[in-house]
């Protein structure tokens, strides 16, 4: 796992380290000092810390303008032992949230598992951001198949087309707008 870096190849449109309404404005990263790490294995040390044990996240890319974000994960999700989403809303979210952001793009081929327990932050995260959206991207099947299970996806968009995404070849104003017309076929009229 030490090996999983988030995706660079926008980092000459965004750096969350250097952007002062992130909530990682100001951190130093090393690329030799492993510190973090998913259980026994340690993680690239460019994967932020949210206060969880077992996930973290890379913010991709924020778009104040238009109200969105990319997010990429890595690690377990564990609401049940961790309370993990807690976590992601309290000090990840609500940030953006107070910034104008409403418009979530989380991805999370590396996720590699899910435990469910109640579904209150999600519920609350759905009803802060009104007419945005919150949308899950390219996760594993059996990660989809236990969100579905715990009735996450009536807070969250999940699996069908969002779980096809060649994400790395678009742009990130790309991938939001393909992520966006996505969104706006499963709103009701």
């Amino acid at each position: 796992m030490h090996e999983i870096e988030p995706h660079y190849n926008w980092r000459h449109l965004y750096i969350a380290s250097e952007d002062e309404r992130s909530p990682f404005f100001g951190k130093d990263y090393s690329e030799f000092e492993f510190s973090n790490a998913v259980y026994d294995y340690f993680i690239h040390p460019q994967w932020d810390q949210m206060g969880s044990a077992t996930l973290y996240m890379k913010i991709l890319y924020v778009n104040y303008i238009q109200g969105f974000c990319v997010i990429e994960l890595i690690g377990e999700w564990n609401d049940c032992l961790y309370n993990d989403i807690m976590y992601l809303k309290r000090n990840i979210a609500d940030h953006l949230i107070e910034n104008g952001i409403n418009k979530f793009i989380l991805i999370g081929e590396n996720v590699l598992n899910f435990h469910a327990s109640d579904n209150d932050y999600y519920q609350e995260w759905f009803e802060d951001i009104d007419d945005g959206w919150i949308a899950f991207l390219n996760f594993r099947d059996h990660v989809i198949s236990e969100i579905e299970h715990a009735h996450i996806d009536y807070y969250v968009a999940i699996g069908g087309s969002l779980n096809t995404f060649n994400w790395r070849a678009l742009s990130p104003v790309n991938l939001f707008e393909m992520v966006n017309h996505l969104m706006m076929k499963r709103l009701p009229a």
